[in-house]
């Protein structure tokens, strides 16, 4: 069965046409540029690909409904349409590519994956918000996270990697792009993690503040700034872009090493959040055996490997200087000797997806 994989992210679309044995034929990246234009160029991309058999469509949010993949109809969709401003960066996309979709590949079905499957399984304690049982009722409040089939995905791969059983491992799982996540996982299962109700809880991220004081929206709303400003504002214009006007980390190291003073100042405010949110996982877990990195500055940036992993000595964990520069695709970075493993591993949320459109077709 060939399986068409459409992953929308915070800046970029990623499409993947995968074979029986998931090799992959075609693999390509366009760059958002809003929710409408991607869609479009993801169905002009698509015509000139060879007709799949299925697609996989990653959703971010599924609410308390979706708690594993499902065949899409005209209900999922009403219902996938209304948990849109729960993640209103990324459902628009997912929903305008599946319109798409559907009318240029009538017949073919289509799997809806969800990034909030992989942390159904928290512990009540970890997904509790401490508010009214009444707006946990009434609303669904609760911690859903994000970035689970990318956190699965690389749990797995970390095992194979180091050789372990996945049954045995407390890892921390490190997503690092524009959006960014860490997940507790013990076991392979999810037991914390950072992001909330939204992707907007957690670490600073390009275009995100990450966790900040309730009190700092409610003051704004209370001085007559509009609702819908601060909740651009919160989205769209905070994290590493308002703190130095960019959320590309390439640049900011590039300014950093230049010495540019602001650039200095909002890494210092990256990586301050990302180790104390790293440690808490840890804690989380009681221990931890290894640290993985995936995503693209997870990836690609061995600078905030190496600082986290110094920031983390005290848990043992230790990265080797030149695994960690030369680290490409999956790798080992950690020193033979480490008391912690640190893994790099590629994000393939194109195999996650893949997987379980294949599963749902299969038990239909």
């Amino acid at each position: 069965m060939r399986i068409l994989t459409v992953n929308p992210g915070s800046s970029s679309v990623k499409l993947s046409l995968l074979d029986a044995d998931d090799t992959a034929g075609v693999h390509i990246e366009l760059p958002t540029g809003g929710a409408d234009r991607a869609a479009e160029r993801v169905i002009a991309t698509v015509a000139r690909l060879p007709r799949p058999d299925a697609v996989g469509i990653r959703f971010v949010h599924g609410g308390s409904d979706y708690t594993h993949p499902m065949l899409i109809d005209d209900e999922v969709t009403k219902r996938l349409h209304a948990l849109v401003d729960l993640a209103p960066l990324h459902q628009p996309l997912s929903l305008y590519a599946l319109g798409e979709i559907r009318r240029a590949l009538p017949g073919v079905p289509v799997v809806a994956c969800f990034d909030t499957a992989f942390h159904t399984t928290l512990p009540e304690a970890a997904a509790t918000y401490a508010v009214p049982a009444e707006w946990r009722e009434r609303f669904g409040l609760r911690r859903y996270g994000f970035h689970g089939l990318s956190h699965a995905y690389a749990a797995r791969r970390a095992a194979e990697l180091l050789d372990a059983d996945p049954a045995g491992l407390r890892l921390v799982v490190c997503h690092l792009g524009s959006g960014a996540s860490l997940t507790a996982v013990a076991g392979g299962r999810s037991v914390d993690t950072t992001m909330g109700f939204t992707p907007q809880e957690g670490l600073v991220m390009a275009t995100r503040a990450g966790s900040i004081d309730p009190g700092i929206p409610l003051w704004l709303l209370a001085h007559g700034v509009p609702a819908a400003e601060v909740a651009d504002a919160l989205e769209h214009r905070s994290g590493l872009c308002a703190l130095a006007g960019t959320g590309d980390m390439r640049e900011l190291r590039s300014r950093a090493a230049g010495g540019d003073e602001v650039a200095v100042a909002a890494l210092a405010v990256y990586h301050h959040r990302l180790r104390a949110c790293a440690a808490a996982m840890a804690a989380a877990l009681g221990g931890l055996d290894a640290l993985v990195f995936t995503g693209g500055v997870g990836e690609h940036d061995p600078e905030t490997r190496r600082q986290l992993a110094a920031d983390l000595a005290f848990l043992g964990v230790a990265v080797d200087p030149d695994r960690n520069v030369a680290a490409h695709a999956d790798a080992v970075i950690s020193p033979s000797d480490a008391t912690v493993a640190t893994v790099v591993v590629s994000a393939r949320e194109d195999l996650e997806i893949a997987a379980a459109t294949r599963s749902v077709l299969a038990d239909t």
